[in-house]
C-alpha cells in the first residue's frame, strides 16, 4: 500500500517538472491567503477484516407460564346434622290467684285493762335556721389526660423518574439455550359449593320439672270443722283443670296424722277425686314443711312425678 503512494508521488513531481514553465509576468497578490485549494478527498479504504465473534449470550431465564384457570364451583356441602334436643322447658311461677273471700268477723274480745298513763310528748320541733352562707371554691381539677394522637394518612407515592439514554447496542452473541419456563401456578380454588340443606329440627325438651314438693292450693277449714267450704269446690276444680294441663304433674296433701287433720285431708281427697283428678296422682301424708303449716288450714302440693 505505501509502495503504491510512493509511484503516484513520483510521477506528480515528474509531470510538473516536464511541463514548460510560463515566462515571467505580473504576480497577483489578490488571493485571501497564499494556501492552496483543499485536495480532493482520497479513495476508500479496503474493508477491515472481520471482528472476532462475540462472547455466547446468557442462557434464557426460566419464567413461570401464566395461572391456571380458575377452578369449577365445589359440589354443595353435606347436609347439616340433626339440631339438637330443646332445652326442658322452664318452671315459672304461676299467675297471682284472685283474692279469697272475707272471712267471717271473730267474736268481740274482752274488755282490757285500764292502761298506764301515756309519756309528755315534747311540743313541735322549732322552724329550720336560714341556709349557711355558700363555702369557698374547690380547687381547680387535675389536667385531663392527652387525647389520643391522630396519624395521618400514608402520602401519594413520587412520580417514577425518567427513564435512563439507551446504552449502546453491544454485538450479537451466540444464541442462548432455550428452556421450556416453568409449568405456572395452579389456578385459584373454584366458588364454595352452596351450603347443605339444614338439618331437621331437633326433639322437643322435656317439660320443666319440679323436683321437690312445692306449694300450690290451700283448703281452709271452720275451727273443729272438717266439712269443706262453698268456695272449696272452686279451689278443687282449678287443681283439676291444672293437672290436667300439666299431665307430667301430681298432688299431695299434707297432713300432720291426728284424727281432725285426718278428716280433713280425705275431704280434700273427696273433692280432687270428684273434680276429676286420678287417684294414682293423689299422695296423702306429711310433705309440707312445718314451719309453713297453718292451724284449720290443709295444703295441697305438687311436684313431678318420678
Amino acid at each position: 500500500m505505501r509502495r503504491t503512494l510512493l509511484l503516484a508521488a513520483v510521477a506528480v513531481s515528474a509531470a510538473a517538472c516536464a511541463a514548460p514553465q510560463p515566462g515571467p509576468g505580473p504576480i497577483a497578490y489578490n488571493q485571501a491567503d497564499l494556501v492552496g485549494p483543499q485536495g480532493f478527498t482520497g479513495p476508500t479504504g479496503p474493508p477491515g477484516m472481520q471482528g472476532p465473534t462475540g462472547p455466547m449470550g446468557q442462557p434464557g431465564y426460566a419464567m413461570s407460564g401464566p395461572p391456571g384457570a380458575i377452578g369449577p364451583a365445589g359440589p354443595p356441602g353435606p347436609q347439616g346434622y340433626i339440631g339438637a334436643t330443646g332445652a326442658s322447658g322452664a318452671v315459672l311461677v304461676g299467675a297471682r290467684g284472685q283474692t279469697g273471700a272475707m272471712g267471717p268477723a271473730g267474736a268481740p274480745g274482752y274488755m282490757g285493762a285500764i292502761g298506764p298513763q301515756g309519756a309528755s310528748l315534747a311540743g313541735p320541733a322549732g322552724p329550720a335556721g336560714p341556709p349557711g352562707p355558700p363555702g369557698p371554691q374547690g380547687d381547680t381539677g387535675y389536667t385531663g389526660v392527652q387525647g389520643a394522637t391522630l396519624v395521618g394518612p400514608t402520602g401519594r407515592t413520587g412520580y417514577t423518574g425518567a427513564a435512563g439514554v439507551q446504552g449502546g447496542s453491544g454485538w450479537t452473541g451466540q444464541q442462548g439455550v432455550t428452556m421450556a419456563g416453568i409449568p405456572g401456578g395452579a389456578g385459584p380454588s373454584g366458588y364454595q359449593g352452596p351450603p347443605g340443606a339444614t338439618g331437621p329440627i331437633g326433639a322437643q325438651g322435656g317439660v320443666g320439672l319440679i323436683v321437690g314438693w312445692m306449694p300450690y292450693r290451700e283448703f281452709y277449714f271452720d275451727r273443729m270443722g272438717w266439712s269443706l267450704r262453698a268456695s272449696d269446690g272452686r279451689r278443687a276444680s282449678e287443681i283439676a283443670a291444672y293437672l290436667a294441663q300439666n299431665p307430667s304433674l301430681e298432688v299431695a296433701i299434707d297432713g300432720t296424722g291426728d284424727d281432725l287433720n285426718g278428716r280433713r285431708t280425705a275431704s280434700v281427697r273427696n273433692a280432687l277425686l270428684q273434680a276429676g283428678v286420678p287417684a294414682y296422682k293423689i299422695q296423702m301424708g306429711a310433705f309440707a314443711a312445718p314451719d309453713q303449716r297453718q292451724e284449720d288450714q290443709v295444703q295441697v302440693l305438687i311436684k313431678t312425678r318420678a
